[in-house]
């Protein structure tokens, strides 16, 4: 016995509706029916009943001839639908492909295999044909994801889409749900190689000013034979205008050692990739001239356009000039790229400078109810002898001042016992930060020595509670600066924030009279930065010292006061001893100081001592605190080692430098610093 199987299913939605309303209108009908038969007769409802009969079967008859007809139309039109539906996919003109949860490709259409270059049967990982798209970038944690990629010539953009399988899969009596992945990945691919051809182009033509000075034009024409100058003046012109113009930049001399440079960023990038090479230029002009001459640049960009530009590229040379010149100093918005700086800047011959800023300190002190001083964190001796010299500056006027110590080291610690035991001073001469914070107010002068970097401070919350902040500092400077400093005195040619501030109590006021204890803590300090006179030391070094010798620091007293500790001298010496050479000209070291009072200050002197082995270009020496790895560098003049710490997040000055590493071993962050030493090298940086 036999039997057909015939297609069961029922109408619903509109479909459903319709025949309903169909067998609704028959009742209707029926009612009408009754009516007429109440008020019409009989006659009439006969008549009526007829015709609602005769409706009632007209849409049975159609209901049961056409039905099977419609489901079999119904059907048929559904699997065509779903087979145009995959041919459109299939040729659509977007590259599109499925991928599984960890990127295998399930199926791509035909645009996507003749992009690629494989066939539609390809079945291997996504990123064996497109290496940027890997597991890493799927949008697992979200539902899409854009990423720009290269193909050859092209650029696109990857329109990554996550699709949830779990209710086809709980809806589909045929498979189960296995563990937890339950989508796959849509994947499509958008030419945007016009697009960004587009925006490159318009990137490349926003505007850039930038500024170039001649950082010692004065000094070098000093020392060129008249007859030679005009010479030498226009050969310097004439180097400057062809670099800029063989890359379409325009060039206005402004002064006679200023100029004005208009560019776009296309020009910019090539500058870049040149790393400034009229830097080193221009010191190969040589006419007889007894001085090389340098120069330093300013660029701003990021600006909506030149007059915000013209403004950065001002900020960017006074950042440049402040690191010492012989370089340039690019600021986009906030951000700042420095190149060159590779050597030591020039120490300028006049003293103008340094009366003129005396001057304005005194002004701002005697304005001013008080004097804070306060200098960097674990002060050494040449902060706590440039704190001592503003001291006597201010008593010297009768202002109340007092210095901010904090934690203190050993070098530092018998000179603060010294002062505190004299009764020529305060007892409140030396204050902790509590105290500070309840002294300072708007009435108040805080100077900040030997540090230019709000965060290195001793105590930087002082720093927001008054307008009337002072900076005298030796260091170069950084991205990181005192904002809205009253005065700012940053002078990188000097060899300490000592010296500075004797040259500064020259010019202060004639009735600056140094006691014998604030002459020797002024001239340890010097003395100290410049490793006993070896290291960055000048003409006004030395008069700035013979200043100090008249004012009565004695260097016998001095010396004895400098003196190390057994520990503290084989702990030097075993950094010395087990030091290694990195690349034939740099000499590293780990100093183990875990059992000293002040292991930083053992591992700077152990750095010194390198510096006096020949081949040694540059020294460095890790010191391990707890979970802080300190960095100390130093060099003579070949190498600036400010470049190399700044890339390590410190800074310094050309020669003496410094930085800290939290959270790695001495091992690990002697790795580092092969690493960027190594990277520099090869970038020609150092």
């Amino acid at each position: 016995m036999s039997s057909k199987k015939k297609l069961k299913a029922r109408y619903s939605g509109p479909l459903q509706t319709l025949w309903r309303s169909q067998l609704a209108l028959s009742v209707i009908w029926l009612l009408l029916d009754v009516a007429l038969a109440l008020l019409a007769g009989r006659r009439a409802a006969l008549i009526g009943l007829a015709f609602t009969a005769l409706y009632l079967a007209a849409v049975v008859l159609i209901y049961m001839r056409i039905r099977g007809r419609i489901m079999q139309d119904m059907v048929n039109f559904a699997t065509e639908y779903g087979q145009v539906q995959k041919e459109i996919l299939k040729k659509f003109v977007i590259p599109t492909a499925l991928l599984e949860p960890d990127g295998k490709i399930l199926w791509m259409n035909e645009q996507m295999s003749a992009l690629t270059g494989k066939s539609q049967h390809y079945r291997k990982n996504i990123s064996t044909l497109l290496p940027e798209i890997n597991y890493g970038v799927l949008p697992v944690s979200g539902w899409e994801r854009d990423i720009r990629i290269h193909m050859g010539d092209q650029f696109c953009r990857a329109h990554m889409q996550r699709i949830s399988m779990k209710d086809l899969i709980e809806q589909t009596p045929l498979i189960e749900q296995d563990g937890e992945i339950d989508y796959l990945f849509m994947l499509y691919l958008f030419d945007e190689t016009e697009l960004t051809e587009y925006i490159q182009e318009n990137r490349d033509q926003r505007p850039v000013v930038g500024l170039v000075y001649i950082d010692n034009y004065e000094e070098v024409m000093e020392r060129t034979d008249e007859v030679y100058q005009s010479l030498f003046n226009a050969l310097v012109e004439r180097k400057i205008s062809q670099y800029f113009t063989a890359r379409e930049s325009l060039v206005k001399k402004l002064e006679k050692d200023k100029y004005l440079v208009v560019l776009n960023l296309k020009t910019l990038d090539a500058l870049k990739e040149d790393r400034f090479s009229i830097i080193e230029a221009v010191k190969t002009i040589n006419i007889g001239n007894g001085m090389n001459m340098t120069v330093s640049g300013g660029i701003g960009t990021g600006g909506q356009g030149y007059m915000t530009n013209y403004e950065l590229a001002r900020s960017a040379i006074e950042m440049a000039l402040g690191r010492g010149g012989d370089q340039f100093v690019i600021r986009d918005r906030d951000e700042m790229t420095f190149f060159g700086g590779k050597t030591q800047s020039g120490e300028k011959s006049t003293r103008v400078k340094a009366r003129v800023k005396a001057q304005a300190l005194r002004e701002l002190m005697i304005s001013q109810d008080q004097v804070v001083i306060m200098g960097h964190a674990l002060p050494d001796m040449d902060a706590l002898g440039a704190a001592i010299g503003v001291y006597r500056a201010a008593r010297t006027i009768d202002k109340p001042a007092h210095i901010v110590l904090g934690e203190l080291n050993t070098n530092i610690r018998d000179w603060v016992q010294r002062f505190r035991d004299s009764k020529d001073y305060e007892e409140d001469l030396f204050i902790d930060h509590e105290q500070a914070l309840r002294m300072v107010g708007s009435q108040t002068v805080v100077v900040v020595v030997d540090t230019n970097r709000p965060s290195m401070t001793e105590c930087p919350d002082i720093l927001s509670r008054t307008d009337t902040v002072v900076v005298l500092d030796h260091h170069r400077q950084n991205r990181e600066t005192v904002e809205n400093a009253a005065l700012s005195y940053i002078e990188t040619s000097a060899s300490s924030a000592s010296e500075m501030v004797a040259e500064i109590l020259q010019y202060f006021d004639d009735g600056v009279r140094l006691r014998n204890l604030e002459a020797d803590c002024l001239y340890a300090g010097i003395l100290i930065d410049t490793n006993s006179f070896a290291a960055k030391t000048g003409v006004r070094t030395f008069e700035a010292a013979a200043y100090l010798r008249r004012s009565g620091a004695d260097v016998t007293r001095v010396r004895k006061a400098l003196r190390d500790n057994l520990d503290s001298y084989m702990a030097r010496a075993d950094a010395v001893s087990h030091a290694e050479t990195y690349m034939d000209c740099y000499a590293l070291a780990i100093c183990h100081g875990e059992d000293l009072s002040d292991p930083t200050v053992i591992g700077a002197q152990a750095a010194n001592d390198l510096l006096n082995i020949v081949g040694v270009r540059a020294s460095f020496v890790v010191t391990q605190v707890g979970s802080i790895c300190y960095i100390s560098a130093r060099s003579i003049d070949e190498i600036n080692v400010q470049l190399v710490m700044e890339r390590l997040g410190g800074g310094g000055h050309l020669n003496t430098a410094g930085a800290q590493l939290h959270d790695v071993t001495a091992e690990e962050a002697l790795a580092q610093l092969k690493e960027v030493l190594r990277a520099m090298t090869d970038e020609g940086i150092i």
